[in-house]
């Protein structure tokens, strides 16, 4: 039984969160502790009272005159009690939540803390496989990305609110590759910075901080963002589509970067290995594709995204590079990014190693199975004997140069105009009766029979039916409406949740909306939410005047949607649009 507890005291904020289960041992829940403290703090002290079981958190922040001072109103304590028997109990102490200062970083919300934090302690106190994944900023000084992070946190932040950014994650970036490209130039004996080319920039915010710190280097995207005019002519950007071929080679850049970057993600490192010897790339994976389109899974004993990371890992090893692996400090289920700096071969060997690229991008696309342990980080000669194998001895023996101008004529580039699939351009007839059909699916599946036939609305009687899965509302609609839905983002669900009027969607259950049970967002500021209700009010007509056996549940008067022709009125919404063009 897991439960969480919100108790607001004078001054504290408790976050209660108790487990009966005889694994949550008081040893494995401090180790999960020193594990959060590892991996989500900046620069902060911590003060741990093994005796009674707490951790106290104490973050330091630099002045002006460059000394840290604790800043108090987000000190935070995690507490473990063992409460009876097999039970324990986890706690977060805040002493003044109404002063909490949160940016999303370095600072965590409080929702988080109490929703997630607990939980995921416990999750890691009772696992016992390791995780499969690097630790974060493996690769680099945390201590480093601590002072710059709070560097340019305060110089970029009215980029960030315009770049619409959220919780300055894209700052997160250019100071991973400030930090990387520091040790680089130590390592290397370089005194020149890094040069760069982003493929797939989007808003460009991470081209222009690294123009601005003096890196020289562009950013390229199939579409050209509005964000683009603010950033002055200094900030290299360009609206190209880029097919992998050799007329999109950079043998003058250093390095080559792919932020989710999509259809480009496993063509960075053979781009980065074709364009010079020299040439690196960090590319950060979050949709999956392959060569030639959407990624296909071929192992059931991994998770889909760690099967792609290895794949990607697997592109980098047959280019010829070492693959380093490292997790980013980003709120972000894909935070793993793959780093190839160093080459695995000398330089005399270059055409061997085309060869086999163009050998291994053959093997994909005709369906080829060539297996890849999950070895990040491995030497040339320790993996070679596996892949080259399994990819057939005519790897090395193929005679096949690159193909022309244009590696693989069947690639399909990102389209330029960005296509709008969320249910909202399918035909309003076709969204009608989906909605209908799932709405007399809820009704007729509710024991209960309605008594009233009334508008005005029984509120004894009036039938809400009964609450589906998603899977259970698919299963009634035919094949082709379900494939319709399948061609849109989002699908079914997105169908009905645009449908709000009609439907509630919570915890992948479907329910019909009850407008007497409805309460006023807390997000919108009353007088806010005021005006627009009544802009919008009875300015569309009542879904359940019409269709409901019982009408509507809400009199007349109390419903936002017209109750008939009569009743409605022209949006005041439309009208200030039509004014002010």
């Amino acid at each position: 039984m897991i439960l969480i507890i919100w108790n607001v005291l004078p001054g504290t904020l408790d976050l209660l969160w108790g487990r009966g289960k005889q694994q949550l041992l008081a040893r494995k829940i401090s180790l999960s502790i020193l594990y959060f403290i590892k991996i989500v703090t900046f620069k902060e002290n911590s003060l741990t009272d093994v005796f009674n079981g707490t951790v106290t958190f104490l973050p330091l922040e630099e002045n002006s005159e460059g000394k840290y001072q604790i800043k108090k109103c987000n000190i935070y304590q995690i507490q473990l009690k063992h409460i009876k028997g097999e039970e324990w109990s986890v706690s977060i102490l805040v002493p003044y939540p109404e002063d909490w200062f949160s940016d999303g970083i370095a600072y965590p919300k409080l929702a988080w803390l109490g929703n997630e934090l607990l939980s995921k302690l416990a999750k890691w106190s009772v696992e016992q496989k390791p995780s499969e994944f690097k630790s974060t900023l493996s690769l680099i000084s945390v201590a480093k990305y601590s002072k710059v992070y709070q560097d340019l946190k305060n110089k970029y932040k009215d980029m960030v609110k315009v770049s619409l950014a959220k919780n300055a994650v894209i700052i997160c970036f250019p100071i991973y590759f400030f930090i990387l490209w520091e040790e680089e130039r130590k390592e290397k004996g370089l005194t020149k910075k890094q040069s760069f080319v982003d493929l797939g920039c989007g808003n460009g915010l991470l081209v222009h901080i690294l123009n601005n710190e003096g890196h020289s280097g562009r950013g390229i995207d199939v579409r050209r963002r509005k964000i683009w005019d603010m950033y002055g002519p200094e900030t290299h950007l360009e609206e190209s589509t880029i097919v992998p071929g050799d007329s999109h080679l950079f043998p003058d850049t250093d390095w080559l970067i792919g932020n989710h970057s999509d259809e480009l993600t496993p063509w960075i490192p053979v781009i980065a290995a074709r364009s010079s010897y020299s040439c690196c790339y960090f590319v950060l994976p979050c949709c999956f594709f392959d060569f030639h389109g959407k990624y296909s899974r071929r192992q059931s004993k991994k998770t889909q995204y760690r099967e792609y990371l290895d794949f990607v890992a697997q592109v980098g090893f047959v280019c010829g590079f070492h693959v380093e692996e490292d997790c980013l400090r980003i709120p972000s289920t894909k935070r793993v990014s793959l780093i190839g700096k160093k080459r695995t071969y000398p330089p005399t060997e270059c055409s061997l190693i085309d060869k086999q690229i163009t050998q291994y991008i053959n093997n994909r696309q005709t369906c080829a199975v060539v297996t890849c342990d999950r070895r990040v980080g491995f030497n040339h000669k320790d993996h070679s004997d596996g892949v080259y194998e399994e990819a057939g001895s005519e790897l090395w023996e193929n005679e096949t140069e690159t193909a022309g101008t244009t590696w693989m004529p069947g690639f399909q580039p990102r389209e330029k105009v960005e296509q709008i699939r969320n249910c909202a351009s399918l035909p309003r007839d076709f969204v009608d009766d989906v909605v209908l059909s799932v709405a007399n699916l809820l009704l007729n599946a509710t024991p209960q029979k309605s008594c009233s036939n009334t508008h005005a609305g029984n509120t004894n009687t009036w039938n809400q039916g009964e609450s589906l899965s998603l899977k259970e509302v698919a299963e009634h609609l035919n094949k082709e409406t379900l494939k319709r839905l399948k061609s849109e983002c989002g699908g079914l669900q997105t169908l009905l949740k645009n449908n709000h009027q009609v439907f509630e969607v919570l915890n992948g259950r479907v329910h019909i909306r009850d407008w007497r049970k409805e309460k006023p967002s807390r997000k919108t500021k009353p007088e806010v939410k005021r005006r627009l209700s009544a802009e919008a009010f009875k300015t569309r007509l009542c879904w359940f005047f019409i269709h409901h056996p019982d009408g509507c549940s809400l009199p007349s008067e109390s419903c936002p949607y017209a109750h008939g022709t009569e009743e409605l009125r022209q949006s005041q919404i439309i009208k200030k649009k039509k004014h002010t063009q």
